[in-house]
């Protein structure tokens, strides 16, 4: 129970009080914990009535004592929070493309739906209400849960220090996000692609994304090194990417893209690490894959041969005329015109992987082999890139028909055999 003093009387150390002011209102003080200085965080109520006050002591004490404390200090904004978190914590710690996702859902949207609010004050339904408005301008569901996701990672930073003694995000409903339904390639259609990626420049580079679900970053990150072509294996260990140019300009150059600005930095082609530690991996080659790529050297040789000191030797199994790495852009716009050539349905460059799974699972790959040659680090990534074919629904169909019908007894006597394809018992 507080103790009841006089305005002007000082407390024991740590004890909560409460006295009535000179102004008529009931004041109470309660020590939270301890400054960033050392000194004590004492923290003022103030009420009507002695109950009030009571009330409010009790309730700091609980959240104290339940570890739900704020920091002591003014609360800063939404946008401050996030901005700071954006440049000062994700920023050095995640991957480029990761960063780009969030920044572009904290400028874009976090900022301007929600900045104005105090860090302490956002609550679920000011959350929910951002949600339905982005929702109303058009914007895709995947996009509002992006910004949904980059709030949550954004605000469990602000919880873990202290910021806030709750994470509103994990409490709002998230925006529902409908998966896309992929359609892996037939067979057949795998045929088709391989057969005209022969005779195109760099063209084992999507068999292997076909057989082997080697993603387009690590595809064009291969080098000659990583390749044993007499053990028949192929090491992943790199990737590159195309990274969005970042202004470097400490005063705003005016400049609206980072890509005009002066001083830009971080963009352009970037080598970076495989996605995650399982993505650094050696996976077998089938013999054909092996052929085709010793005819890929020979031809590259040749080119280097051709381009003599305009040869930029970097090393890469897939590269330009001129020796330098291929650009993720051109890739998928070759991409895009073999399945035009191979008169194959459209599609995303990234479901050739979803293909491979899908083959791997005809093919009965124990699951664990499944994971070691398509780089995943969880059984659970095969929910979402395999996928049963329509001949798989159909031999299972043909099984089933097998064990539950069969075939006729030979007719006995007339009036004997029941339903066409229904066994009769025996008499």
């Amino acid at each position: 129970m507080p103790r009841k003093r006089k305005e002007g009387t000082r407390a024991p150390n740590g004890a909560a009080s409460i006295y009535l002011g000179a102004d008529g209102r009931w004041h109470g003080r309660v020590t939270m914990g301890v400054r960033d200085d050392g000194r004590p965080d004492r923290r003022h109520v103030n009420a009507k009535t002695e109950a009030e006050v009571l009330r409010k002591i009790r309730n700091l004490e609980n959240d104290r004592d339940a570890g739900r404390t704020n920091r002591p200090g003014r609360k800063s904004t939404v946008e401050s929070w996030l901005s700071h978190w954006l440049e000062n914590i994700a920023a050095p710690t995640v991957r480029p493309k990761t960063y780009a996702g969030y920044r572009t859902a904290v400028r874009q949207y976090l900022i301007p739906g929600l900045g104005a609010h105090r860090i302490d004050r956002l609550e679920p339904e000011h959350i929910e209400k951002l949600w339905a408005k982005l929702r109303s301008r058009g914007l895709k569901p995947a996009t509002v849960h992006q910004a949904h996701r980059t709030l949550r990672t954004a605000l469990n930073e602000a919880l873990r220090r202290g910021q806030i003694v709750r994470n509103p995000a994990t409490l709002a409903k998230a925006p529902r996000l409908v998966e896309e339904e992929i359609e892996p390639f037939t067979v057949d259609e795998a045929k088709r692609i391989l057969a005209v990626a022969a005779d195109r420049r760099n063209g084992v580079r999507f068999a292997l994304a076909l057989a082997l679900g080697i993603r387009q970053g690590e595809a064009l990150g291969l080098q000659w090194r990583d390749l044993d072509l007499s053990a028949g294996t192929l090491m992943v260990r790199r990737a590159i990417q195309r990274h969005t140019w970042r202004h470097g300009c400490k005063v705003a150059c005016g400049r609206k893209r980072g890509a005009d600005c002066p001083m830009r930095h971080g963009g352009g082609l970037v080598v970076v690490e495989t996605k995650s530690r399982s993505g650094r991996r050696t996976i077998g080659l089938p013999s054909p894959l092996v052929a085709w790529l010793k005819l890929h050297r020979q031809k590259q040789q040749a080119e280097q041969a051709t381009a003599a000191d305009l040869w930029t030797d970097g090393g890469w199994i897939f590269a330009q005329p001129t020796g330098r790495p291929v650009d993720p852009r051109a890739d998928y716009e070759e991409w895009r015109d073999l399945l035009t050539s191979a008169k194959v349905r459209p599609a995303r460059l990234h479901d050739a992987r979803h293909t491979a799974a899908t083959m791997l699972l005809v093919l009965k790959v124990p699951t664990r082999a499944v994971m070691d040659v398509m780089g995943w680090s969880q059984a659970s990534m095969a929910t979402r890139y395999q996928h049963v074919p329509t001949e798989v629904l159909t031999s299972i169909a043909d099984l089933m028909t097998g064990l539950l019908w069969l075939p006729p007894e030979p007719k006995r006597d007339e009036g004997d055999e029941g339903a066409a394809g229904v066994p009769v018992p025996a008499r």
